[in-house]
């Protein structure tokens, strides 16, 4: 893959790890989720294999709505999906299609009144869209995730959703076909304002195997609650990387909790 080829981001997962996913903190029993997510990212510049910033010899945009789904089968064992449908455009493609479909589940290992710890297992199948950020529509097969999140809350109770006011950190192995394995660790920070308003905070970060992708994203956004109903708007800049674009645009996202 020649330099400009190279210089994307796994937008996907960044999309759907959305802080109502909150991994630490499993759904009880009987309970569900539903997140619908709409994301426009545009890029004029790239970070290069050496981390320098440089034009890209034509704008990039990539437009996705995923879908994220829960469901409480236990008190400690949750089912989750996830997909999406993406659509895009650089100097050397114009795509539209389907993206990664993965399906997982969630132990939780320990949980207290104020903190939690979960692991996630999950396996997804490739699509015509980017199955991985820095690689061409359509290129990479199946992956294996393993993931392990650590919760803080500062609000006590157990609750039908993750606590709105906490702190979460996420460890991630992804094993892929087609595709390097990936690292990753995404970090949250969600402070309560009021009744019906929250203020999210959230880092993404990951690097292929091999350690020629890497990729650093911040998300800033505002949800407000309408009793089982919660909107999200919100903003994502990427701000380091190599083979990465400089990515930026608006998230925005519905809750529903039943």
């Amino acid at each position: 893959m020649n330099r400009a080829g190279g210089l994307l981001i796994g937008l996907t997962v960044a999309a759907l790890a959305t802080p109502a996913a909150a991994g630490a903190w499993n759904q009880p029993k009987g309970k569900a989720q539903v997140i619908f997510k709409f994301e426009h990212m545009t890029a004029d510049r790239g970070f290069d294999p050496d981390g320098v910033l440089a034009d890209l010899p034509a704008g990039r945009r990539d437009t996705t709505i995923g879908a994220f789904m829960e469901y409480g089968l236990t008190d400690r064992l949750t089912v989750q999906l996830k997909g999406d449908w993406q659509s895009g455009e650089d100097a050397f493609v114009d795509f539209e299609g389907r993206g990664p479909i993965e399906l997982g589940i969630s132990w939780q290992a320990w949980r207290d009144e104020s903190a939690a710890f979960s692991l996630y297992a999950g396996y997804a199948t490739g699509g015509e869209g980017r199955n991985a950020g820095y690689a061409a529509p359509g290129q990479g097969d199946q992956d294996w995730e393993v993931r392990a999140s650590l919760g803080r809350s500062f609000q006590t109770g157990w609750g039908p959703v993750p606590p709105r006011t906490f702190v979460e950190l996420q460890l991630a192995r992804r094993m892929r076909e087609g595709l390097p394995d990936e690292t990753r660790i995404d970090a949250t920070a969600g402070v309560h304002l009021g009744e019906d308003w929250m203020v999210l905070t959230q880092a993404f970060g990951g690097r292929t195997e091999d350690g020629v992708a890497r990729w650093l994203s911040v998300e800033t956004s505002v949800v407000r609650d309408f009793g089982d109903w919660s909107v999200q708007a919100g903003w994502r800049q990427t701000v380091a990387g190599r083979e990465t674009p400089e990515a930026s645009g608006p998230v925005i996202g519905i809750w529903r909790r039943f």
